[in-house]
């Protein structure tokens, strides 16, 4: 199905990873049929790779991977591929280069990446150990080779620190769950705006807990997408079952000027762990969506989340179909 309109504002990418949906198949985000499209132990140092960030660069693809090593140390590495299905990941993890005007810091632990292009760089966001604690990190890159990193966005604790892809009424604006120095049985969605990607503040609430699928916990996944709709945000909500977290995958959409308004946002989820990859592995029943890319021209987009905290898949829907399927199923 292609877009009947230019509902995302955007570049065409004509070489976006796709696969039509399934024959009988009535959901509106569906799976890659080859599944995990990153295994576990693609490099000879990974325990597993999971919630990992992809976008385009020059034709192909670039990210940035959370490979949890044979220690069971979080570390991000640097990857690339031609197509979006076969990638070439870096054995070593990201050694950062101070930015102008910041302090070395010491490297404890990094996981849970995304990936943004603002203007004339791509933007890092990632769970950072700052002092042992976790925080949100950030850094920029030109060509996925070098990494500046900047003082962390906020004071511990806070994670899926989140950038949309432009300034709004002339700010930078960030995504983030507020958390605690374990697994968090809490948390919500605020939005924070910056002049500088240095100073954060003037911190909204977007988004709180409700019931069933996302009643103990939610996090922003992938970059936000402008659409003529408003920005459309895919995230994860966490249920509290009786063997413990569940993580699925919804969407809702925000106001375009003031985005931590939200206009819709889905009562079912979209995509539940209901696949071997997804309920087994280091962390049982875990869907996470950690990056999109798109296509303006068909309004194609293809999700990139992590499987049971332990491989790397993908999941694609029609932008038009979506956003239908968010207002038919809102609160």
């Amino acid at each position: 199905m292609n877009a009947t309109k230019s509902t995302i504002f955007g570049a065409a990418l004509s070489n976006i990873p796709w696969e039509d949906r399934p024959t009988g198949c009535t959901e509106v985000v569906w799976r890659f049929s080859g599944n995990p499209v990153i295994p576990r132990d693609l490099i000879p140092t990974s325990n597993s790779i999971f919630n990992s960030a992809v976008i385009p660069y020059q034709g192909e693809f670039r990210g940035v991977f959370r490979c949890d090593d044979r220690r069971r140390y979080m570390q991000i590495h640097s990857g690339r591929s031609k197509d979006g299905y076969r990638w070439e990941i870096d054995p070593e993890r990201i050694h950062f280069t101070p930015a102008p005007g910041c302090e070395p810091q010491e490297w404890n632990y990094g996981y849970d990446p995304r990936v943004c292009w603002i203007e004339d760089r791509y933007w890092v966001t990632w769970c950072n150990g700052f002092e042992g604690w976790p925080t949100i990190g950030v850094a920029y890159t030109h060509d996925f080779s070098t990494y500046y990193q900047m003082d962390n966005a906020f004071l511990p604790f806070n994670r899926n620190g989140v950038l949309f892809p432009r300034k709004i009424n002339g700010k930078y604006m960030m995504l983030s769950r507020p958390s605690d120095q374990g697994h968090t049985p809490f948390g919500d969605i605020y939005l924070s705006e910056s002049p500088d990607m240095i100073h954060w503040g003037k911190h909204h609430l977007v988004m709180k807990t409700t019931g069933g699928w996302q009643s103990t916990k939610i996090g922003a996944g992938p970059i936000p997408i402008e659409t003529t709709e408003g920005w459309l945000m895919i995230y994860h909500g966490v249920l509290t079952s009786c063997n413990g977290f569940v993580y699925s995958m919804g969407a809702a959409l925000l106001d375009i000027d003031q985005p931590w308004e939200v206009r819709y946002r889905t009562i079912p989820y979209l995509l539940h762990p209901q696949k071997i990859y997804e309920q087994v592995g280091d962390v049982p029943n875990v869907a996470f969506p950690c990056a999109t890319v798109s296509d303006a021209a068909t309004g194609r987009i293809a999700i990139y989340y992590g499987g049971a905290d332990t491989v790397t898949c993908l999941a694609f829907c029609q932008v038009d179909a979506l956003i239908d399927f968010i207002k038919d199923n809102s609160y």
